[in-house]
């Protein structure tokens, strides 16, 4: 999993990488391990794991992502689901170092995201697309928006321009969409949250069929009861302490804050299964 660099040059050329083009899993493989969306060492160490691992027991608001009912493991339980879905296996004398995440799981996860796309495209379904992480995620989501307007899906967009104001926040607040999909904003800059509440708001005003998203609007969606497809990094495990507890299905689990244009594989693997 180490050694890319043979093969590099066979690499889509930059431009060409988010055509919705048949590519082989070798170079989606390469692809993933050249950008460090998964590979031997991603962003996150283990002590980081860990503590987050103890503040969502612990229950702390900001890990839950909008749910509750998430402490009903132990640490060593969560360490194990998240090793299980990145694809290692936990060492219980092991509390640092890198963690590393399985680009094969990744691109099942997205294959078998891109297969529910394709139904709710077959089914005219109506979806909602968001991210918490618009550093790092939005591209990915705004190509797969586009995908999903031109073979029949309806994107929702509740609550845009709305604003609300939270405790302690010194702005107003307001779900904003680029190309179908939402963000918090704080009106003048996209916003990294962890928060569920724009998407407890835009679920009032709008019920969709689906969900793909992260972070806490994935979580409130979750919450709400609605079908949630999901991307979780390795240091945030509440999503996949909902999965565990069978509240939701597909986690994509990936590093979520590389650069943009490296997540054409993940695009690729979810617009293959595409109509």
């Amino acid at each position: 999993m180490d050694d890319i660099e043979p093969q590099t040059a066979r690499l889509p050329a930059i431009d060409d990488r988010w055509a919705p083009a048949a590519c082989d899993r070798e170079t989606l493989v390469c692809g993933l391990l050249e950008g460090r969306v998964a590979g031997p060492e991603t962003s996150h160490q283990m002590d980081n794991v860990l503590l987050n691992i103890g503040l969502l027991l612990e229950g702390d608001d900001d890990k839950q992502f909008g749910m509750t009912g998430l402490r009903t493991f132990t640490p060593a339980e969560v360490v194990e689901l998240v090793g299980r879905a990145a694809g290692f296996a936990p060492h219980p004398d092991r509390t640092a170092g890198p963690v590393p995440i399985d680009p094969n799981l990744v691109l099942d996860s997205c294959e078998a995201v891109g297969e529910r796309l394709a139904f709710a495209c077959r089914r005219g379904e109506r979806v909602i697309l968001a991210t918490g992480h618009p550093v790092g995620l939005t591209h990915l989501y705004v190509e797969v928006a586009r995908l999903l307007r031109a073979f029949g899906a309806r994107l929702l967009r509740p609550y845009e321009g709305v604003a609300w104001k939270e405790p302690q926040s010194h702005h107003p607040h307001e779900v904003r969409y680029l190309e179908g999909m939402a963000m918090l904003t704080d009106r003048a800059s996209a916003k990294h949250t962890h928060g569920g509440e724009a998407m407890f708001r835009m679920l009032e005003e709008a019920r969709p069929d689906l969900v793909f998203a992260d972070h806490g609007f994935a979580g409130a969606a979750i919450e709400s009861g609605v079908e949630t497809l999901s991307i979780a990094d390795v240091n945030d495990p509440a999503l996949l302490v909902a999965r565990a507890q069978g509240r939701t299905e597909l986690v994509i689990v990936m590093d979520d804050n590389v650069r943009p244009e490296d997540y054409w594989p993940c695009f690729r693997a979810i617009a293959a299964h595409l109509p």
